[in-house]
C-alpha cells in the first residue's frame, strides 16, 4: 500500500457536516463550491489544469494556516498547499473532492537583511517580490526564469536559475523554514533545529506541511552581463550544434538554454517573434562586460539577427527567457541528459518540429549543479549535463490530449541520452516517477514522511 493510498476518505453522506465543521472553525476564510469567489481562488496558474477541491481557504497569516490545518483534520480532509499553481499540472491525478487547497497567494512579504545578505519571505511570496526588496542593497537570488513563480515552491523543489552553473541549486541557498505541519504545529526547521524536517523539506516540501516562510541566502550581485541572441528558425541546425560545441568548454560562470520556438501570430509581440519560428540562445555570464564579449565571440561569429547581450541591472533577469507574464495553459515534459553529442543535437533539432509543440529547449547543467554541498537536504544537486524540456499550449481542453502527446515525443527523441534524474520544478504532469529525481535519498525521505504525516494529511503536487 502507498502512502496514496492511505488519504482519508470523507463519505458521502459526510460531505455536508464537513462542510458545517469547517465553515464554523474558519467563516468566511473557507470558500466551498457554490460561494462567490470559489472559481477564481481554485484556478491555478496553469489554466490548462481545472482543479475541483472540496474548498479552498486564503490564509493571510501564519495563524491563519494554523487554523486551517486543525480545522480540516477535524472535519476529516486532506490538505493541498499551492502558491502560484505553476506547477499544478503534477496534482493534477490527485483526487481533491475530500481536499481543502490552501492558496497561499495572499500570504507575501519579503524582508531583507543586507548585513547577512539574507531575506526571510513569505509563503505566497514571488521572485519579483525578493528581487524588488534586494535591488536596493545590491544583493540578488537564485531565482528562475519568471518572476511570478512562487519563492517556496522553486526554490524546496531544487530551482535552477540562470546562476545554476556557478552557485548551484536554489534549494542550497535556504537556511530555514517555517512550517505548519500535521498536528498543526508551527515548527522553525533549520540545520540547528528539527534537522531531520529541515533536510526533507528540501526537496519533500508541500509532502511535509504548508510552509509559511522561509530564509534564503542572497547573492551580492547588482548587475549582469546577460541576454538573447535570436535568429530563424531556418538555421536551428547550425545553430544548435555551434551551441554544444561552445557548452563543451564554457565556464561555470556561464549559463544558457537552447531553444527552438514557433510562436503564433500575437499582436502584443514584438515583429521579429509574432508569427514566427526562431532559435533562440540565452543566459547569463557573470564576467566583466570585456571577458563575457570574447566567450560569446563564437556565438556572435553566426551573426544572429538580434543580440541583447548586455549588462543590466540584475532584476531584469527574469525578462530574459521571455516566459508568458500572464497565466496560460499548457502541458510539458522534460528529462536530464549526460551528454550532447553531434546525434542528440540533430534528434533535438528534428523534435523540435513535432506538430503541436511551442518551445523545445535545452539548459545547460553541470558545473556547481552537479555537486553537492554539505549539509545538503534530501535534493541538494542535479546529475547530468543537460536538459531537455518541451512545451506545448492548450488553448482548449480538447487540445490536452495531443499536446501532452507532442511533449512527451519531444523528449522521447533524446531518450539515447538519458540520465537517471528529474529536475522536481520541471515536473508538471502527472506519471513522472519521482524517486528518480531523490536517488538515494528516496528511502529516508519516504520513511520521515510516515513520521511526520502518517495520516497523509498533505496532498502534494509532487508527493513522496
Amino acid at each position: 500500500m502507498s502512502l496514496n493510498d492511505l488519504a482519508l476518505d470523507v463519505p458521502h453522506a459526510a460531505v455536508a457536516a464537513a462542510a458545517a465543521e469547517l465553515r464554523a472553525a474558519l467563516g468566511d476564510r473557507a470558500l466551498l463550491r457554490g460561494d462567490a469567489g470559489y472559481d477564481a481562488a481554485r484556478t491555478p496558474w496553469n489554466l490548462a489544469v481545472a482543479q475541483h477541491p472540496f474548498a479552498v481557504v486564503i490564509p493571510e497569516s501564519a495563524q491563519d494556516v494554523v487554523d486551517v490545518v486543525r480545522a480540516a483534520t477535524l472535519s476529516g480532509l486532506r490538505l493541498a498547499p499551492q502558491s502560484t499553481g505553476h506547477g499544478a499540472g503534477a496534482l493534477s491525478d490527485t483526487d481533491l473532492a475530500h481536499t481543502v487547497l490552501v492558496s497561499l497567494r495572499s500570504l507575501c512579504g519579503v524582508t531583507v537583511d543586507p548585513e547577512t545578505r539574507t531575506a526571510r519571505v513569505l509563503g505566497g511570496s514571488l521572485w519579483n517580490d525578493v528581487l524588488e526588496a534586494a535591488a536596493p542593497h545590491g544583493l540578488t537570488a537564485l531565482h528562475g526564469s519568471a518572476g511570478d513563480v512562487s519563492v517556496v515552491g522553486y526554490s524546496l523543489s531544487g530551482g535552477l536559475s540562470f546562476y545554476a552553473r556557478a552557485h548551484g541549486l536554489a534549494v542550497n541557498a535556504v537556511r530555514a523554514v517555517e512550517v505548519v505541519t500535521a498536528d498543526g504545529s508551527l515548527v522553525r526547521a533549520s540545520a540547528a533545529e528539527h534537522p531531520d524536517l529541515f533536510w526533507a523539506l528540501r526537496g519533500g516540501s508541500g509532502s511535509f506541511g504548508v510552509v509559511v516562510a522561509i530564509e534564503i541566502d542572497l547573492l551580492a550581485v547588482a548587475d549582469v552581463f546577460a541576454g538573447m541572441l535570436l535568429w530563424d528558425a531556418s538555421r536551428a541546425s547550425e545553430v544548435a550544434h555551434a551551441w554544444a560545441q561552445w557548452t563543451q568548454s564554457a565556464p561555470e560562470t556561464a549559463t544558457t538554454t537552447l531553444r527552438i520556438l514557433h510562436i503564433p501570430q500575437m499582436p502584443e509581440l514584438p515583429p521579429f517573434l509574432s508569427g514566427r519560428s526562431v532559435v533562440v540562445i540565452d543566459g547569463a555570464i557573470e564576467e566583466t562586460d570585456a571577458a563575457a564579449s570574447a566567450l560569446l565571440g563564437p556565438l556572435r561569429a553566426l551573426q544572429p539577427e538580434v543580440d541583447t547581450f548586455a549588462r543590466i541591472p540584475a532584476p531584469a533577469l527574469v525578462g530574459v527567457h521571455m516566459d508568458p507574464p500572464e497565466p496560460s495553459p499548457s502541458v510539458t515534459w522534460h528529462a536530464v541528459l549526460g551528454e550532447l553529442p553531434a546525434r542528440a543535437v540533430d534528434a533535438f533539432v528534428e523534435a523540435a518540429q513535432t506538430p503541436g509543440i511551442f518551445v523545445q529547449e535545452l539548459r545547460h547543467l553541470g558545473g556547481a549543479v552537479n555537486r553537492r554541498p554539505e549539509g545538503g537536504g534530501a535534493i541538494a544537486s542535479l546529475d547530468g549535463e543537460y536538459l531537455v524540456h518541451s512545451i506545448a499550449m492548450v488553448p482548449a481542453p480538447e487540445a490536452a490530449a495531443p499536446a501532452t502527446a507532442a511533449v512527451r515525443a519531444g523528449v522521447a527523441a533524446m531518450v539515447a541520452w538519458r540520465v537517471d534524474a528529474l529536475a522536481l520544478t520541471f515536473v508538471d504532469a502527472p506519471g513522472a516517477d519521482r524517486s528518480v529525481a531523490f536517488g538515494a535519498a528516496w528511502a529516508r525521505l519516504r520513511q520521515l514522511k510516515l513520521d511526520y504525516d502518517p495520516a497523509n494529511l498533505f496532498a502534494a503536487a509532487r508527493p513522496v
